[in-house]
């Protein structure tokens, strides 16, 4: 495992250990199979944990996995601040006491504001006194490092990113999202201030993996030097001096290994003009077919009126990035036999989606668009039959 350094000379495994997707079992954590990706991982060297309120399960099973092994102070405990559930004062120490108690630790090494998106969120946490609290949590040790997880766009990260002393701070970067989000703009421009940067979704939550079109996937399997999909997305990030840590989404003990093994080679200024030109064409491929801009990040749900949007999101892209067929066979698997009905139709036009998409998509529209794709009405007919008989 390589290390590259915090604001204060400390090690941080350039791979970190993302724990929002945890390999699940049934509704909810498989703990034993977390319990050995985790260990697994630490022996390999990665010392970073990256968790957050909002995370379903995710704190709780952290401080479970912690609580029986002997590891807490080989690891570093990244988790956030839901800013956005913040009214009060008192509201803020109420979410980070309920933090410590799942996590069943007495401090965090890198606690975030969660998901800043505007200036303004900053500006109202201040007027609750944040500045004060995170200056009395320090001292007391409770928390080691502060930093905040930012989506949005370039200019409101700069001024975010200038707004306090942050020690460190996290963004959404891809090689698809180069522009975008802060970007690399606001990568180097953290670094230049000597702050690191924890790169979130640097294989967007999978699909640069697993939602290839054909024309990259055929470009991926032509490289000369036999690299994955995942290890040419990895490598584009580690390849850049100013990403500190790179966050993955781990559920599986092969992907443990693999991204371990790919961490521990590949070095800033390793990718040939060759490399970089392989990715920029598969970057080419994906853009051609890519019909809505969703990560499956999920920070849109619950929908209130139970409508799984990342779901139709990925299907609608599957349709175009495969096939219809491929998309809508994939529909009709994982969200049209539900139980309880899951379908774009019923969105009321709400809006509270929109409020806390990351991506700033316009899912209301986009509903509409992946229900017309998915469901044309030959096949709305086909689904309705097929729910009288299993559902």
């Amino acid at each position: 495992m390589q290390y590259r350094k915090n604001r204060y000379g400390e090690p941080i495994s350039v791979l970190g250990f993302g724990c929002m997707r945890f390999t699940r079992k049934g509704t909810g954590i498989d703990l034993e199979e977390a319990e050995r990706e985790i260990l697994h991982a630490v022996e390999l060297g990665v010392n970073y944990f990256d968790t957050a309120y909002v995370y379903p399960g995710s704190e709780a099973a952290l401080g479970k996995i912690l609580s029986r092994n002997p590891i807490r102070d080989k690891i570093n405990i990244a988790t956030k601040l839901p800013q956005y559930l913040v009214k009060t004062r008192a509201a803020i120490d109420r979410y980070f006491n309920e933090e410590l108690s799942r996590l069943q630790t007495d401090h965090v090494d890198y606690y975030l504001m969660h998901m800043l998106t505007d200036l303004s969120e900053w500006e109202r946490l201040k007027k609750l006194g944040i500045e004060e609290w995170i200056t009395r949590k320090k001292e007391s040790g409770q928390i080691r490092n502060i930093g905040f997880s930012f989506h949005g766009n370039t200019e409101m990260f700069l001024k975010i990113l200038n707004a306090y002393d942050w020690d460190f701070c996290q963004i959404q970067y891809n090689y698809m999202d180069e522009n975008t989000q802060a970007g690399r703009t606001g990568l180097q421009a953290a670094a230049a201030r000597g702050i690191p940067v924890i790169i979130m979704e640097p294989l967007r939550g999978g699909r640069l993996i697993q939602m290839l079109p054909e024309k990259a996937r055929k470009a991926v399997a032509a490289d000369p030097g036999k690299r994955s999909a995942a290890e040419l997305g990895l490598s584009w990030l580690w390849n850049q001096p100013e990403v500190t840590c790179v966050l993955s989404g781990m559920n599986s003990m092969e992907m443990v290994e693999e991204n371990c093994r790919i961490a521990s080679r590949v070095h800033p200024g390793a990718l040939s003009e060759q490399d970089l030109r392989l990715i920029g064409q598969i970057r080419d491929f994906i853009n051609e077919k890519l019909r809505v801009n969703c990560t499956g990040c999920r920070y849109c749900m619950p929908c209130p009126q139970g409508v799984d949007i990342p779901g139709a999101f990925r299907c609608y892209n599957a349709m175009y990035m495969e096939s219809k067929s491929a998309g809508r066979h994939e529909y009709f698997q994982t969200v049209a036999l539900r139980r309880e009905p899951a379908f774009p139709s019923q969105c009321i036009g709400c809006g509270k989606c929109e409020k806390h998409c990351p991506q700033q998509i316009p899912i209301r529209q986009e509903l509409k668009n992946a229900g017309k794709a998915l469901l044309p009405p030959y096949y709305r007919a086909a689904v309705a039959i097929a729910r009288k008989f299993t559902v």
